[in-house]
């Protein structure tokens, strides 16, 4: 019974104050290893492979339905591999696949690990803004992103991305989201539903993300950086397929 809660099993309601999300690129073979058999990666050029870094301010976190006042405010933390999987009718759909996930509120670990499979840990984390300059840092987890909004902004150096509308590709968050269980063979397939998606890019003056470093990925580079405000956002119930190819 306990097993089945954390398939996602009621839509979930959150406004995004903010989501800023850094993208890195990575030869796919790098990659291949970290996603489940039933998904490929979503690759540009069959060669980039893609992994994000994404800081989210939700508030009012909760079941979809119930009153905002019986929400949770939480920053949040998601490393995610950017995937596609073939669903039972054939359809090929875009999403992510999360490694982990962080928080700063203790309580939303525990919620986090009994409905979801996102690995929730839970550190410190301060953003501070001073004019157009924001960074969000965590001492804990030696997590550090520093970046600037506004203005005319070029794409990082190195970013495999002819320009910012094919960077736009690779804006988290997906439509979807997936889970495998592999003893039973079932993939969790789970739908975010948003309006308003207007993601803007931000030029990233520092950063540190040590998860990164311990996957010990060779060659990986940002690729882009994006923020999105002020977004309605829910999840729909979670889906199960059985996956048998």
């Amino acid at each position: 019974m306990f097993a089945k809660l954390k398939d996602h099993p009621f839509a979930v309601a959150a406004f995004f104050e903010s989501s800023v999300v850094l993208t890195f690129a990575v030869p796919k073979a790098q990659l291949e290893n970290l996603i489940p058999e039933c998904l490929t990666l979503d690759l540009l050029h069959d060669q980039w492979a893609f992994i994000a870094v994404a800081m989210v301010q939700a508030k009012n976190l909760r079941p979809k339905g119930f009153p905002q006042f019986m929400g949770n405010d939480f920053l949040l933390a998601g490393y995610r591999v950017f995937v596609r999987y073939t669903n039972n009718a054939g359809k090929r759909l875009r999403g992510l696949y999360i490694l982990r996930s962080q928080t700063n509120k203790r309580k939303m670990e525990l919620l986090g690990n009994l409905f979801t499979h996102y690995n929730y840990t839970t550190t410190d984390f301060t953003s501070t803004k001073v004019g157009d300059s924001t960074s969000i840092h965590s001492v804990g987890s030696g997590l550090n992103i520093a970046f600037k909004s506004g203005g005319d902004i070029a794409l990082p150096p190195n970013s495999p991305f002819a320009d910012w509308k094919e960077a736009r590709r690779y804006a988290g968050p997906l439509p979807f989201t997936f889970t495998y269980t592999k003893e039973k063979k079932e993939v969790l397939i789970i739908e975010g539903v948003r309006e308003n998606w207007e993601p803007k890019p931000i030029d990233i003056t520092n950063y540190s993300v040590p998860f990164l470093q311990e996957l010990q990925l060779e060659n990986c580079v940002l690729a882009n950086a994006f923020i999105i405000e002020n977004i309605p956002y829910y999840w729909k119930k979670g889906v199960i397929e059985k996956w048998s190819r």
